[in-house]
């Protein structure tokens, strides 16, 4: 197994899990997920992380006895060898990490143009600061895994700083009659809305990424993927109760792009508009750096699999050419769907990936030595929660539903290419 000279310890981990999920979830999807289940979606949050929660047990054991740069792609292989079902797979979880990160570039975008004049801001301009981000973040991701992880540390600092004060402000000042339950939508609806606010926690998963770069991954990475998860699980849940105390369920749909910065003014006025605006810019462009990193490891393992073309896996710089492509492709994804649309592809794509790799994982759980409970747990909860997204996405937007089995479709066939291109069978890696 490659060993990094530039290690990614046990804090630089949890940062760059943190620095995912935070930047994918709170400040981009809050306002979508109040839409759905209204001030009950701390329930929604709290549901989302503890399916995250079984995930990442059931990922940190496997990634604890097979660390590896590719993750779920080489615990996939593990499971059920190298062949059309596992690149099928690994094919899905890498459109699934392109959804995610275009999601992130769109946030990006409708924060930093709160900061242009309204009658200056038009859509050029948030496709302008949206592609912006993704090719800064392509070059700072060029320069090696050390710089990813510095990044990170930092903005995770920041960011958490300003979340914890304004969730513990919006908590003391908040008014109870907000919160009631007599304002809760049916309890159907706080169960679809996990449509969004489980895409609020996938990034947890870019923490399996680092195990190569982990000076002691089977003891590091486990640990890791729970400490970030339970932190984030915390910080959304408080933040749900700091914006929806202040802030009534319309106002906080009708600013859904910028939720948190408007949930920031009854109670800091435009100071505090402004701070969490910045925080967000800063959130958001963490997400993209720690995802970039794990999408690059990604398609780096698919190459060397022959489940991506090979130009994939071809060094440029300190990382490889597959940053560069699939910065393209984030590029393009962000300016065909808004925030909602991807928010559930990218959810019921990742939720798909994942209940795959914990029944795969159940094979071979003797050599992991994980708990069958648990790791039955995560599957059950995963493909439950699912479900759940599709049939909500189904009653709302039906064509969300092609667009994903689009993406199976053209994972199978990209997959098929690739066979018939490859003329020798690839054998499993075995660690």
């Amino acid at each position: 197994m490659h060993k990094s000279k530039k290690p990614v310890g046990f804090w630089s981990a949890v940062s760059m899990g943190i620095g995912a999920m935070v930047g994918a979830g709170i400040f981009s999807l809050l306002g979508e997920a109040s839409a759905i289940s209204g001030s009950a979606v701390y329930i929604s949050f709290i549901i989302g992380g503890v399916i995250a929660l079984f995930s990442g047990y059931s990922l940190g054991k496997l990634g604890a006895r097979y660390p590896s740069s590719g993750g779920i792609i080489e615990y996939l292989s593990q499971s059920y060898g190298v062949g059309f079902f596992t690149g099928t797979m690994g094919i899905m979880l890498y459109f699934s990490a392109i959804v995610s990160l275009s999601l992130i570039a769109k946030a990006f975008g409708n924060y930093a143009i709160t900061f242009i004049p309204v009658n200056k801001a038009s859509q050029i301009w948030h496709h302008f600061f949206s592609i912006g981000i993704i090719v800064l973040f392509v070059l700072i991701n060029l320069k090696g895994a050390k710089d990813v992880a510095v990044w990170e540390r930092v903005t995770v600092g920041i960011k958490f700083a300003v979340l914890t004060v304004l969730s513990i402000t919006g908590i003391v000042f908040l008014n109870p009659e907000l919160l009631s339950p007599n304002y809760y939508p049916p309890s159907n609806d706080i169960f679809f809305s996990l449509a969004i606010t489980f895409f609020a926690f996938e990034g947890f998963r870019v923490i399996t990424n680092t195990a190569e770069d982990m000076p002691n991954p089977s003891e590091t990475l486990p640990k890791a993927m729970m400490t970030a998860i339970l932190l984030v699980m915390v910080l959304y849940v408080a933040i749900a109760f700091a914006v929806f105390g202040n802030l009534p369920v319309e106002k906080v749909i009708e600013a859904k792009d910028f939720a948190l910065a408007e949930a920031a003014l009854p109670i800091f006025g435009h100071i505090g508009f402004t701070v969490v605006a910045i925080t967000a810019l800063i959130a958001t462009a963490s997400a993209i750096n720690a995802n970039l990193y794990a999408v690059t490891n990604v398609t780096y393992q698919l190459a060397k699999d022959g489940e991506l073309p090979a130009q994939f896996g071809k060094p440029i710089a300190h990382s490889r050419e597959g940053l560069i492509i699939s910065g393209v492709l984030i590029i393009v994804l962000s300016l065909l769907f808004d925030l909602s649309e991807i928010a559930a592809i990218g959810s019921i794509s990742i939720l798909f990936v994942h209940t795959v790799t914990h029944i795969g994982h159940l094979k071979i759980i003797s050599e992991t030595g994980g708990s069958l409970v648990l790791v039955l747990i995560a599957a059950i909860l995963s493909l439950i929660a699912m479900i759940l997204a599709l049939i909500y996405v189904s009653r709302g937007s039906g064509y969300v539903v092609y667009i994903l089995v689009g993406f199976i479709l053209v994972a199978s066939i990209t997959e098929i290419i690739l066979q018939k291109i490859a003329k020798k069978e690839i054998k499993p890696r075995v660690i």
